[in-house]
Parts: structure tokens; sequence; C-alpha cells
């Protein structure tokens, strides 16, 4: 129990001393999970208001898919994104493999489903009377997407919050796309992957606590979001 006790105070010593090597993994975490949840906001809240306000034939099909993919395994996203980035894949030339580019193409593909499913959760749920009143005081096209998506807007924070907590936590696709490569992409779970494996304890327990710290902020955001939401 020592080594924990140790590794611990160790942790924290570099986090207040401003160890370069564990900021700079702090840096790169916060500048992909950035790039891929702005990217999956963008391109999944306007997904999510379709299917979740329009009624069309495939409409069931594709809310299954979207709601399939929330458990989609990391690795399984990693592969695949591999294969299409790679030398010898279709956007090989792009040279996408061990960038941020390449890391954040992966992470917003895993934060796309949560986005699209609770945004249409939340269009779904919104009063009937309000798509009427809308149309009625002359709401068309991109006035009525964007009224109704205020009117939803804690439901879709918590979308955006949630879809946040998936990319920063994980670590399959960022060790594929990445390739862990110090100082460039190397982030905090994959630096706490290498460093347990090394046994070098200090650092991972530095960055899992920062790891920790980010989580809570996220679940502190979701927890006021659902209390805005219910009053």
């Amino acid at each position: 129990m020592d080594y924990i006790l140790e590794g611990l105070i160790n942790g924290i010593v570099l986090l207040v001393s401003g160890d370069e090597e564990t900021y700079s993994a702090i840096s790169t975490t916060l500048k992909v999970s950035t790039m891929s949840i702005i990217a999956s906001l963008i391109i999944g809240i306007p997904i999510g208001f379709v299917l979740g306000y329009f009624d069309f034939p495939g409409k069931r099909t594709l809310r299954t898919i979207s709601d399939t993919l929330l458990a989609m395994p990391t690795v399984i996203v990693g592969l695949l994104v591999y294969a299409f980035i790679s030398r010898r894949g279709p956007l090989g030339s792009l040279g996408l493999l061990f960038t941020l580019p390449g890391i954040a193409v992966g992470q917003t593909i895993l934060a796309l489903p949560v986005v699209v499913s609770l945004t249409a959760g939340a269009v779904e749920g919104l009063d009937r009377q309000l798509k009427l009143t809308l149309l009625t005081l002359g709401a068309r096209g991109r006035q009525l997407a964007i009224s109704s998506l205020w009117e939803g807007r804690y439901a879709v924070l918590l979308a955006a919050a949630t879809a946040y907590g998936r990319v920063i936590s994980e670590v399959g696709a960022s060790m594929m796309l990445g390739g862990n490569i110090k100082w460039h992409t190397r982030t905090m779970t994959t630096a706490i992957s290498l460093e347990t494996a090394k046994g070098e304890f200090d650092m991972g327990i530095a960055l899992g606590l920062v790891l920790m710290l980010l989580a809570f902020a996220v679940n502190a955001a979701l927890s006021a979001f659902k209390k805005r939401a219910a009053q």
C-alpha cells in the first residue's frame, strides 16, 4: 500500500510543479476533445432534430441504429477509422493517422450517436402544442428548428455534456489512431495506460486526478442542467 500513497504524493507534486510531460498530455486531451465535441454537435444536433421532429419512412430504423451505436466499443471505432485513414486506406492521402485531427475523427464518431439520440429524444419530448404555436406565429425552416431546440436547450446541453464525458475518457480509439506519441498525440488516458504498464504510477495518478476532476465537472454540469430542466 505504501507505493500507492507514494504515487499519490508524487502525482500531486507533478501537477503542482507544472511537469511539462504531464501537462502536455492534459493539453493534448483538451485540444482533441474540444475538436471532436464541436464537430459532433455541428453534425449531430441537426440530425437529431430531424429524427425527433419529423415523421418519415425509415425513421424508427435510424433511431434504432443510433441508439445501438451508443454502446459501440471504442476499439471498433478505432479499427474502422484506422482502416480508412491508414496509408492503404481510401483516405490515406490526407495524412490523418497519428495526428490530433485523426484522433478527433474517431472521437467524433463515438460522440455522434450520443448527440443524435439525446437530441432526438429532447425534441420528441417537447410540448406537442409548441409546433402549432410556432407555425401560427409564422416560424418556418431555420426559425422553426432554432426555436424548437431553444425550448429543449437543457436537454441538448445534457447531450453535449454526456458526449464530452464519453470522448474525454476513452482510450481505445486514441491509442490506435494517435499512436500515443510523446509530446504529440499522447492523451491523458493513453498516458495513464502506458505509465501503468511500465510500473510508473506517479504520472498515471496525476493524470488520473485531472481526469477525475474533469469527470466531476461534467457530472456537476449534468446535475445542474437536470435541475434547471426540471424547474
